[in-house]
This record gives C-alpha cells, structure tokens and sequence, in this order.
C-alpha cells in the first residue's frame, strides 16, 4: 500500500488466486533482458529466448573477448531473423569490478573462518589458499568482498598482497568478479578497456543500450540517492544492480533504495530495470517462493523491465528461466492497480500539463474507460510511444515507427530501425516498423500504419471484432486521439 491506496485492484486480489492463468497472445509487457553467454549463444537457443520474451540481449564485457561476442551477435542476428522477432542489444561496461584470474574454470571451494590471500601475481594458479587478481598500480584497501557468494574481510595487508577472512563456506564457479565495499579505490568508472570496447565494437555494431558499472562504496549510494533526480535527467534510463546493493546498503535498507529509485523513475518517464532477482534458477528449474514474489512486486513497484544475468549467461535453463519469469510478470501485471498509478502520476506532473503530456495521457486515460484491447500509437522518434508508456497503459502499445528520410553529404537513408529498437527496453511497447513505402505515401501513410498494426495484433490473437483501439496520431501540426472498433 503507498499513499493509502491498494497497488493491486481490489476485486481481484484473492480470486485471480482461485483461477488459472490467462493465456498470453503477447509476452509481459515488463519487459526481459537475457544476459547471452556460454549456455544461451546458439542460435536455437537464441531464437528460444526470444520466442520465450528476451527483447534485449545483454553483452557482458566483464569476460572474454570482443571476438566471442561478435560471434554471439552474429547468432543473435540470425536467430532474430528466423524468429521474425526485433530484439535490442545492451553493451555492458566492465567499470570498476576486479576480476579473478581463473584460467582454467574449475570452482573453488572456500571454507569459513580459513584465511585466503588475494594477490596481484596472475601466474599463482587460483585456490583456496590464493585468488589472483588484476590489480591496478594503485594501491587499494579492501574492506569486504562479494564473489557471488562469499564475504571476505580484510586482516591486514602487504604490499600488493592482501590477507583476508573467509565469512560464509561457497563455492567459487564460472567467471568471477570482485567488488569492493565501504571504501573508496582509484578505480575508474569507465575505463580505457570498456571505453575501447565502446568507440570499436559498439559503434561497429551501433548496440542499442549502453549500460554503464556502478555503484561501489556506501557513500556513492548517498549521493546516488541524493543526486537522483539529475541523474535521471542525464541517464535514458536506470538499471538497479541490486547485487552490488546488497553490499553498501544494510539488508534492510535495499528495499527502500529499489522503491525510491524505482518511484521516482516512473515519476520521470525513464525505464527502470531490475536485477538479480532469479539467482537460484542458475541451477535450478524453479525459483523459489521468495524469488518468485521478488519478482511480482518489482513489476508492482512499476518496474519497466527484468535483468536475467547468471541465470541465462551460465545456467542450466535459460529458456525455461525467460519462460517462467515472463509468466509472473504477466500474472502480476494483471491485477495491478493502474488507475491509481495513472492518478498518481498526473497530480505529480501537475497543471498545466504540456501539450504531448496532455494527449499522451488522455490517450491511457481513454483506454482504461473504454477497456480497450490495445493501444496505437505513431512515432518517428518513440518519444510519443515513450509518453504514454509512462503513464502505465493497461493494454500493449503497438508503436508504429514510421521511417524517415535523412541525407549527408554523400547518401540518403532511413532512419526508424534503432528508432524502434530503442523502444524494446520500454515497458508495454511492441515496436512495429513501418516500410519505406508507407513513409513516402503522404497522407495516406498513417491509414496504412495502422492498418499494419491491427493486422499484427489479429494474427497474434491479441484482437477480436468488436474490440476497442485507441489511437493516437498526428494530424498536421495537431495530436489526436481517437477510438476505432476492430472489425475483422
């Protein structure tokens, strides 16, 4: 409950328990981003993940090389065109974590109360005696560490070598990263790696989403928190590494960082994506019932979008992982309360409303009164798709991108691809982009627009006659919102 109003509507809060699940014609609108590695980067299994809900695939450079990655986007690409399905593609910058040279994968078994040594020498082979690290030239003092699993404190330190104890038995497994807690390191935010791997394989393969690597000590939590709002201005969207939360934030307090965030995300019409939220499904079919709630109540927090990581980067069920997810999103998304959402959001933006607000919301509004089933809306940039996602529409919003025509000096070409792709990341919209055709055929190119959209959401069951659209257009220098009835 938040401002004393219910966030799941009221009627439905015990009977939807009583009866089955709906079948889906169309993915959760939260949306889901499949970290691809080892057991997810085929191409079959690729094109399971989209089919399953994947509509952004991460790209994690914290391991491997850019070489392994091209490989795997070239899967994605192919497996994108066998599906028909668009899917995003999210950089991941390496930023300040510390990785684990561990050459040779085989787990490392660490047991409570021992004393282990980190070590700036890569040659020692990793064990439970040494863990080698790449170490900067600087010196840094570590004061905690979390390696999936296991807390490590430090004892005392010599030269580069540092003396630690062991807290919690675990297991060591796959690619390992260190992070560093509640003390400052020299390390960049960025650095000459993750900005190499920007300007040469991410221009060269124009990726969608930069994601930029995060939070390290408690004090940068603070003025996280403190500085929110301006970095919401900046950043295009945020993503809540809660695993690195868990670290600087007492136990207690990462739930209020995470409805904070997530609040105040929403109130700015930014996505916002939340991690680590499936872990034991690494190894496992089935979340776990805590899992399982964690993962409703982020999308009733108003979270646009899911983070898989570990769970499809290295687990044994990336599909099924993608496919159960989907599922309790889909189910939590049906009784939350989004009136009250929709009403909370209007007094925040508050009056006089500018005029794209205006009919955006006025566009969601209508929608909730006459029940519609789906949502049109076109758009040559997504800010208009991006608007009135933000007021959390009920029904899927089929985002009509309607390519432009831009010359250089040299050529003339389209834009409207990474138009559409931009918008896979947003919560509830389905991108469509419209041909070239439709672009240059003048007045005519909104009516053939949604034609195209109305024929998508039949063939994939989402419409039926008799059904009730709303559309939102642009009509010369005016923004109009109308209602159609689908008849087949």
């Amino acid at each position: 409950m938040q401002g004393g109003h219910m966030e799941v509507e009221e009627p439905l809060r015990l009977s939807s328990v009583l009866t089955s699940s709906k079948p889906s014609h169309l993915p959760s609108l939260t949306k889901l981003v499949g970290t691809l590695g080892p057991n997810s980067r085929s191409v079959e299994t690729i094109e399971a993940c989209l089919n399953a809900g994947m509509s952004v695939a991460r790209f994690d450079f914290s391991w491997l090389d850019s070489d392994y990655h091209q490989e795997t986007l070239q899967n994605l690409r192919l497996a994108m065109k066998n599906a028909k399905k668009l899917c995003a593609v999210m950089l991941d910058t390496v930023g300040p974590e510390i990785p684990i040279c561990n050459q040779n994968g085989k787990p490392i078994e660490l047991k409570a109360d021992d004393h282990i040594t980190i070590t700036s020498d890569v040659s020692r082979e990793p064990s439970a005696e040494f863990l080698p690290v790449v170490i900067l030239d600087s010196p840094s003092i570590f004061t905690g560490s979390e390696n999936t699993s296991v807390w490590l404190e430090v004892l005392e330190t010599n030269g580069q070598d540092v003396m630690c104890l062991i807290k919690n038995t675990a297991t060591l497994a796959g690619f390992i990263l260190m992070h560093v807690s509640q003390v400052y390191e020299s390390l960049p935010n960025l650095s000459d790696k993750d900005k190499k791997v920007i300007s040469e394989w991410g221009s060269r393969n124009n990726v969608d989403f930069i994601s930029l690597s995060y939070t390290r000590n408690v004090e940068d939590v603070r003025e996280g928190l403190k500085h929110f709002c301006e970095i919401l201005q900046e950043a295009d969207g945020i993503i809540l590494g809660r695993g690195n939360l868990g670290i600087d934030l007492p136990p207690e307090k990462v739930f209020l960082f995470q409805k904070s965030a997530v609040y105040k995300c929403n109130m700015a019409g930014k996505p916002v994506i939340i991690t680590r939220v499936v872990d034991s499904m690494t190894g496992n079919l089935r979340p776990t019932r805590a899992e399982a709630t964690d993962v409703a109540n982020a999308v009733l927090d108003g979270a646009d979008g899911i983070l898989l990581g570990a769970e499809t980067l290295r687990g044994l069920y990336p599909i099924e992982t993608i496919k159960i997810v989907g599922r309790i999103c889909a189910e939590a998304e049906t009784v939350r309360n989004h009136s009250v959402h929709f009403k909370r959001i209007s007094k925040h933006v508050g009056e006089p409303m500018s005029h794209a607000e205006s009919v955006a919301s006025s566009a969601v509004r209508a929608a909730i009164k006459v029940k519609a089933a789906l949502i049109v809306v076109f758009t040559s940039s997504g800010r208009a798709a991006r608007l009135i996602a933000k007021y959390r529409p009920p029904v899927p919003v089929f985002a009509v991108v309607i390519p432009r025509l831009r010359s250089n000096s040299l050529k003339w070409t389209f834009t409207g691809s990474a138009q559409a792709r931009h918008l896979l990341g947003v919560r509830g919209i389905y991108p469509i982009l419209a041909s070239p055709n439709v672009a240059t055929s003048g007045a005519s190119s909104e009516e053939s627009g949604l034609k195209l959209a109305l024929n998508h959401g039949k063939s994939v069951g989402l419409l039926k006659p008799n059904d009730q659209i709303v559309v939102f257009q642009k009509i010369g220098d005016s923004s109009v919102v109308k209602i159609v009835e689908f008849q087949a």
